[in-house]
């Protein structure tokens, strides 16, 4: 791997140890991001990142669990590719928007529970409801806007 590559997939995985993926995790997605080919076995992977085989089985089976990589059949082969799994930034995307939904449920739940309460004691929850009903709907339209250009990109 060359010194460029090497420093994207360490700044990849410090990105994603930050958001809470072992720094490991955050290494094999940043090398699947750019590899050729972009399907890579635990070996390559092993390989490429001077991982162990152990770290690197773990970390590959969380990934696969949190549905960002996937794993890929070769015909005739025994080993097991790992690849991005198509479509994993848009769906956890779609799946932030839930949580801002979520959020904003709770918010409302609270109001409901303080609605004979003096004013001041709900401002919080008032507060809270506001931003994240605002985020839901202006991300869900940027959203829209995001999947109608791919689609015309692809069509």
């Amino acid at each position: 791997m060359s010194d460029r590559l090497h420093q994207f997939v360490e700044e990849f995985a410090l990105a994603y140890e930050a958001a809470g993926i072992p720094r490991t995790a955050g290494r094999i997605l940043g090398w699947l991001m750019v590899c050729d080919p972009p399907e890579q076995t635990a070996s390559q992977l092993v390989e490429a990142l001077g991982s162990s085989k152990a770290s690197i089985s773990t970390m590959t089976r969380l990934l696969v669990q949190m549905h960002l990589i996937e794993r890929v059949p070769r015909r005739g082969s025994r080993q097991d590719y790992f690849r991005i799994r198509p479509g994993t930034w848009s769906e956890r995307v779609k799946n932030g928007l839930a949580g801002l939904s979520l959020y904003k449920s709770l918010a409302e739940k609270g109001l409901r529970l303080l609605e004979n309460a003096p004013p001041q004691r709900s401002e919080r929850l008032q507060e809270m409801r506001e931003l994240y009903a605002f985020f839901e709907e202006e991300l869900q339209g940027l959203f829209e806007r995001y999947e109608r250009k791919q689609r015309k990109r692809k069509g």
